[in-house]
């Protein structure tokens, strides 16, 4: 005979900390690989680069493994936090929803714009890893924390050195395969992620080492200096355009109504004989699945190109001809009745 379970107060479990992360890992992060942890550091450094605060991005793929992500920009703080009490670099790495980038509204945000949404960001990194190491250069010094685990053994916070007027972020993570249906991060996809971090951020430079078998190092670098139409132009490869490339942006100023100074959009456009993927983001974050942004663009480019021939529709036809000859089982009738009777009226005569 089968046992009822027991339902009562006992029955509830409340999950803490990080436990949350690594009991349903599917519900923070793509478990296929544990590239989209490591792509929530690159993504504090490109928030950091997009602030205008880091110049240079640069990310090691480990031969074990683990990944490095280092960045020249301004240094997570290391300061208690005044409610919670604890370093902020902790909070940040074993803290949900917790961060630099909320009350944007309010002015009290570390950064105008930032990519993700949830808060959640390096905590997942942390609990879903192994072990992380943390430097940070800050106001002349150099701190030092790690954390292994999951999360749930935090070292101390150490005083290393001094940076003079260095600043900037050091993160190395070893993440957990028994999280992850593939044990490392696909080379390919961190290298086209960097490569559009650095299209997306003009005058940062973005780099790639990656450690081989054989002691040596393979090793790119990533710079537009045109912009999306450069890196639109290195999508399309040899793929023959049909029209020149265009590209523009526009954002809002400080008197806008309707949106906040910075607020806009940079786009390009190509036409190709051949398919070219597109590529759409928001606040450096890729959109795979588009958007309303994406789907504004298409539509006003289409109404865009409409609107122009319906403009220019007396010169397009002036010189067009053309040949056309339909099958149809009752309009060929029709249009043969509705001849004859143009020519009769036009001719005002009965052929007898």
């Amino acid at each position: 005979m089968a046992v009822t379970p027991t339902y009562d107060a006992s029955s509830f479990r409340v999950l803490k900390g990080l436990e949350p992360v690594r009991e349903r890992p599917g519900m923070y992060t793509r478990t296929d690989s544990p590239a989209h942890i490591i792509q929530e550091v690159i993504d504090n450094s490109a928030d950091e680069a997009l602030g205008g605060h880091a110049k240079h991005l640069h990310v090691l793929l480990h031969l074990d493994g683990s990944i490095t992500v280092t960045d020249d920009g301004r240094g997570i703080p290391v300061g208690l936090h005044p409610d919670e009490k604890v370093p902020v670099v902790v909070l940040a790495f074993t803290r949900l929803h917790a961060g630099g980038k909320f009350d944007k509204s309010t002015g009290n945000s570390a950064y105008a714009f930032s990519g993700g949404l949830h808060g959640v960001g390096v905590a997942v990194t942390n609990a879903l890893s192994t072990r992380v190491s943390v430097e940070v250069r800050r106001e002349g010094k150099v701190w030092a924390i790690e954390f292994s685990g999951g999360g749930e053994i935090v070292g101390p916070l150490t005083e290393t050195g001094t940076c003079g007027r260095q600043s900037g972020t050091r993160v190395r993570v070893w993440p957990d395969p028994k999280y992850f249906d593939a044990p490392k991060v696909p080379p390919a996809e961190l290298e086209r992620l960097l490569r559009s971090k650095a299209v997306l951020l003009p005058g940062v430079k973005v780099h790639l080492d990656i450690e081989q078998a054989d002691g040596s190092v393979s090793s790119k670098t990533w710079s537009y200096p045109t912009g999306l139409a450069g890196y639109l132009a290195e999508l399309a490869g040899n793929a023959e355009a049909v029209a020149p490339l265009y590209a523009a942006e526009k954002y809002a100023d400080a008197d806008h109504a309707d949106f906040a100074p910075g607020e806009g959009a940079a786009w390009a456009l190509g036409w190709h004989v051949d398919a070219v993927a597109s590529e759409s983001y928001v606040n450096l974050i890729p959109t795979v699945a588009g958007g309303t942004h994406e789907a504004g663009l298409r539509a006003g480019v289409f109404e865009a190109v409409k609107s122009f021939i319906e403009r220019q529709e007396p010169e397009i036809l002036e010189h067009f001809e053309l040949v056309v000859n339909t099958v149809s089982m009752e309009e060929a009738v029709q249009q043969q009745q509705e001849v004859e009777s143009t020519t009769v009226s036009d001719t005002d005569t009965i052929p007898p």
